[in-house]
C-alpha cells in the first residue's frame, strides 16, 4: 500500500512534537539569559535530533501497543494500525529509519561537542527504544519526565554552551509536568482497555476519579513552579509571561472536570489539547526569558 507524505507524517503523531522541541528552545533561551555564547550550529541539529527520536519512539510505541493488543477497536487508539491503514512492518521500518537519522545527528554532534554527549544521547535513545517496557509497568510518567524534562535541557546546555549548567534543570519541572499530563490523559482514557490487555499504568493503580483530579493538579503545578523560581531568582521575572497561557490550562482543567458529570468521554482528546498547552506555555516562557536577556 502506497502512502502520501502527509500520511507518513501523520503516523508520527506530529501534534506531540512540542513536548520534545520546546525544552530545547526554552533551554537556549535560558542560556541566552545567562549570557553564554550559544553555539547555534549545534543547538539547531540538537532540536531536530530530539524531534526525530521522539517521532521514532512514537512509531515504535504504537507498533508495540498494536502487537500487544493494547490498541484495538474498543480502545481510543491511533487508528492507522488498528484499521490497517498502515501495516505493522511499515511502522517498524519507518521507526528504524528515524532512529538511524537521529543517531547520525547525535554522532555528528558528538564529534563537534565532545564524547560526553554519548552518555546523554545514549540514555535518551535507550529510553526511547524501551518506552513500552516502562509504559506497561506503570513507569511511563518517570520515562516521559526523564526524556522530555531532564535530558533535553541538560543536553542542550552541553551542545549549545559547551558544558552543563545544572541550574537549567529548573526548566524540567514545569515542562516535564505538562508532558506527563499528555501521557496521563491518554492512560486515563484507556484504563479499561489497558487493564483488559494485562498492562499496568498509574491511572489504573489510582483509579479514574483520582486520575482526573491529578490531571487537574498537573494543570496548576507548572505555573506555581515558575512563580516560585522567579521569586527566588532562578528564572527572570519575564518568565511570568508563561502565565498568559493560564486560560488554556483552565479550559483543559474544566474539560477534565466534566468527567464527574459526563464520564470518561470528557477526557478524550485532552492529550492533544495538553500538547497545545505545552507549546503555548513553553513558547511564552522562552520569549519572556529571551526578552529579559536583553536587559
Amino acid at each position: 500500500m502506497r502512502h502520501t507524505s502527509k500520511e507518513w507524517f501523520g503516523a508520527t503523531r506530529y501534534w506531540s512534537f512540542p513536548v520534545s522541541a520546546m525544552p530545547v528552545v526554552a533551554a537556549c533561551a535560558y542560556l541566552l539569559w545567562k549570557d553564554y555564547d550559544v553555539r547555534w550550529l549545534c543547538a539547531i541539529p540538537a532540536l531536530v535530533g530530539n524531534v526525530v527520536f521522539h517521532a521514532a519512539g512514537n512509531l515504535l510505541s504504537d507498533w508495540w501497543d498494536y502487537r500487544k493488543g493494547v490498541d484495538n477497536e474498543e480502545a481510543y487508539a491511533v487508528p492507522n494500525l488498528v484499521f490497517h491503514q498502515f501495516e505493522p512492518k511499515e511502522y517498524m521500518c519507518f521507526s528504524v529509519v528515524l532512529f538511524a537519522v537521529g543517531t547520525a545527528i547525535g554522532l555528528l554532534l558528538t564529534l563537534l561537542c565532545g564524547w560526553q554527549l554519548l552518555i546523554i544521547g545514549g540514555i535518551g535513545a535507550l529510553l526511547a527504544a524501551s518506552y513500552s517496557f516502562f509504559k506497561f509497568r506503570a513507569m511511563g510518567d518517570i520515562f516521559v519526565f526523564t526524556c522530555f524534562g531532564i535530558l533535553p535541557v541538560i543536553g542542550t546546555s552541553f551542545v549549545a554552551a559547551g558544558f552543563i549548567d545544572w541550574h537549567i534543570l529548573v526548566l524540567s519541572l514545569p515542562l516535564g509536568i505538562f508532558t506527563i499530563a499528555v501521557l496521563h490523559d491518554n492512560n486515563t482514557v484507556d484504563i479499561a482497555t489497558d487493564k483488559a490487555s494485562g498492562i499496568s499504568t498509574l491511572p489504573m493503580k489510582i483509579g479514574e476519579e483520582t486520575s482526573v483530579k491529578l490531571y487537574i493538579v498537573y494543570m496548576v503545578l507548572p505555573y506555581l513552579f515558575v512563580i516560585v523560581f522567579c521569586i527566588n531568582g532562578m528564572l527572570p521575572f519575564a518568565a511570568l509571561a508563561s502565565l498568559l497561557s493560564v486560560p488554556i490550562a483552565y479550559s483543559n482543567a474544566s474539560t477534565a472536570y466534566g468527567y464527574f458529570s459526563k464520564g470518561r468521554e470528557a477526557m478524550i482528546g485532552l492529550d492533544q489539547k495538553t500538547a497545545q498547552l505545552h507549546l503555548a506555555f513553553s513558547l511564552l516562557l522562552s520569549v519572556g526569558i529571551i526578552i529579559q536577556s536583553f536587559f
